[in-house]
């Protein structure tokens, strides 16, 4: 087993502290972990500590402190953990106040499930009946990757926080442990949703997690950088969905640039004039987007922009759709989905005046599409003759089908794959391979995989393009 696995023991005190420290043993060890010899071998520590006499505290808080120091992971048990300050406080807390967890005596159940929030018990393949990484409904090679849970946004056409609450940020280890083991199954993509992706963190003010004994910060920036990190080894993706455009979106866009994130940005404008903004109380300002999305180009030239625009929201009036479709043309979005706004019980927005009649919302989404299928067919006609990297979802009778950097599972385009016409080359799903285009419509591309693959060539990198000649 890896360090993942192995928990470090101190144990202090009575033969009744002793009982205690064999009980909490015993059950870690027949749930599959191991006990390491060193502070460095382990993921996390155990102190189990005596609090009788002044000596006894003191010898406790000073093996707490060296395991804090060597490990940094530490969960304290025993009787000083059930000492507490004139104020109510765990005793220990105030002296060392980064442990993990503070337990008292005989308790052994307490001790095991403050390792199992750390630390998830180890899969064990002759006795667990289903994977480590659960029951997925999606193919093998991908997965989503929820990071956190409801939303503190208050936008008047939508009820997700009524409905799941505010914004509930997962730790960040359990995310990091959660992807490792995707990864580890077989996943080369992973795609991180929440409902408010760029979010995440806030609620916990971004405290400080740890991850193999590694500090990690709990904000959008650090986990998407250790998430890159980690599926770098695999060839992985990593892509981000449902991006709040945040001023520090800017900083996932350099990552991107560096090669840890895939060059996707998924950013739910929703509109652009201000006034229609205001109304849904989404960031307003048709100049500032215009310019964040220059400014996202500008520093990495291969990004794919996806979005999400809403037509006839009440009070929407000809000038204010007309802004829209303004905007749409210089801004050029990659990827585009449009809904004609819909009543939803319990919005906000059911109370706004100047209801737009569903049949002119209806047409304006139709408008809003038209403008677009002619934005997205000459970008992707932009990409005929250039070599991309492809991920293969399904084979088929001709070849396979799969998507590039640019497209989201279900929701975006995909690329038809054909294999060159003399070469045996095995396409199967889960596959990376280098696709030459020569064909593009409104939504998808065709091409044919490289010779250099066909051939047995290792493919490129992971993330974005595979040929420094050719930018998308």
């Amino acid at each position: 087993m890896g360090k993942g696995n192995k928990i470090g023991f101190v144990s202090l005190g009575c033969p009744k502290a002793l009982v205690d420290a064999e009980r909490i043993l015993t059950r870690l060890r027949a749930e599959g972990y191991e006990t390491a010899e060193s502070y460095r071998e382990a993921a996390l520590v155990i102190v189990n500590t005596c609090g009788f006499i002044s000596d006894a505290v003191e010898e406790s808080l000073a093996a707490i402190g060296e395991a804090m120091a060597e490990n940094g992971q530490v969960i304290v048990a025993g009787c000083l953990g059930a000492k507490k300050t004139e104020t109510g406080q765990d005793f220990v807390r105030t002296v060392l106040p980064d442990v993990l967890e503070v337990i008292g005596p005989n308790a052994t159940e307490a001790v095991v499930a403050a390792v199992h929030r750390y630390l998830p018990r180890p899969h064990d393949p002759f006795a667990d009946l289903l994977p480590p990484q659960g029951i997925k409904l999606t193919p093998p090679h991908y997965a989503y990757l929820k990071i956190a849970e409801g939303c503190d946004r208050h936008c008047t056409f939508c009820v997700i926080p009524l409905l799941r609450g505010r914004l509930v940020s997962s730790p960040v280890e359990n995310v990091l442990r959660e992807a490792e083991i995707l990864l580890d199954s077989g996943v080369r993509e992973l795609l991180l949703v929440s409902q408010d992706t760029a979010a995440y963190g806030t609620d916990l003010r971004f405290k400080r997690g740890f991850y193999n004994g590694a500090p990690v910060r709990t904000n959008i920036t650090s986990l998407a950088y250790h998430l890159g990190k980690l599926a770098k080894p695999y060839d992985a993706w990593v892509r981000l969905h449902y991006v709040y455009p945040y001023p520090y979106v800017d900083e996932l866009v350099a990552l991107m640039q560096e090669g840890y994130l895939l060059p996707y940005l998924d950013v739910p404008l929703q509109h652009a004039h201000p006034d229609v903004l205001r109304r849904m109380r989404r960031p307003a300002g048709e100049e500032n987007h215009l310019e964040r999305i220059a400014s996202w180009r500008k520093q990495c030239p291969d990004i794919a922009i996806r979005s999400t625009f809403i037509t006839g929201f009440p009070g929407e009036t000809e000038a204010e759709f007309g802004a829209l479709l303004d905007f749409l043309r210089e801004a050029e979005i990659d990827r585009l989905g449009c809904f004609a706004y819909s009543p939803v019980e319990g919005a906000l927005a059911n109370t706004l005046p100047g209801a737009v009649p569903e049949a002119v919302r209806e047409e304006r989404r139709a408008q809003l599409m038209y403008l677009q299928e002619a934005v997205s067919r000459q970008k992707l006609q932009k990409k005929v003759g250039t070599r991309i990297r492809v991920l293969l979802d399904t084979t088929v009778r001709a070849g396979a089908i799969g998507r590039s950097f640019a497209d989201a599972p279900e929701v975006d385009g995909v690329v038809h794959v054909r294999k060159p016409g003399r070469t045996r080359k095995k396409l199967n799903a889960g596959d990376f391979v280098n696709v030459r285009i020569d064909k593009a419509d409104t939504h998808d591309l065709w091409g044919v995989v490289d010779e250099r693959d066909a051939t047995g060539e290792k493919n490129g990198q992971a993330q974005g393009k595979t040929d420094t000649d050719t930018a998308q």
